[in-house]
């Protein structure tokens, strides 16, 4: 099923997953100060995009040793941002206190995060899925297809 919309007078289909990429756009682009986007390494290539999930800087060594594969990850004093292809929220609740970053945003500070761990290879990601179950296991949330369905 879709949204019929008009441009320029020729009609245009908006399916789903258009109007998901659209709301995404609003949420990037609206906020309280300029954000700034974090980079992929030189030499790295992202062709699935980029988003992140930041965790509290406490967690951070407590979840990279139970990863099988570890991305890129920044840091700072507070925090660590974990990069995941694009979209790896839908249908995933992320456990507090994980903030899912839509476009890999951060917001604004006087500087960026910096880069402690750059994988092997071009890719940039951490698998989503491992990182999802790994933060649910340490945080003590059960993942969001294990809770009840309520009607």
């Amino acid at each position: 099923m879709g949204v019929r919309a008009t441009s320029a007078g020729a009609p245009r289909v908006l399916n789903l997953d258009t109007l998901v990429r659209l709301e995404r756009g609003l949420r990037t682009t609206s906020g309280t100060g300029p954000s700034r986007r974090l980079t992929v390494p030189e030499g790295m290539r992202a062709p699935l995009g980029c988003d992140a999930v930041v965790i509290p800087a406490r967690l951070g060594p407590l979840l990279m040793p139970r990863l099988p594969r570890v991305g890129c990850v920044y840091a700072d004093s507070t925090h660590w941002w974990w990069l995941v292809p694009s979209d790896s929220d839908v249908a995933l609740e992320w456990p507090a206190p994980a903030h899912y970053a839509t476009g890999a945003l951060v917001p604004a500070s006087p500087a960026l995060p910096g880069l402690i761990h750059k994988p092997g290879g071009t890719l940039p990601y951490t698998p989503p899925i491992p990182l999802y179950l790994a933060l649910c296991r340490l945080t003590g949330t059960p993942p969001a297809w294990t809770r009840p369905v309520s009607a």
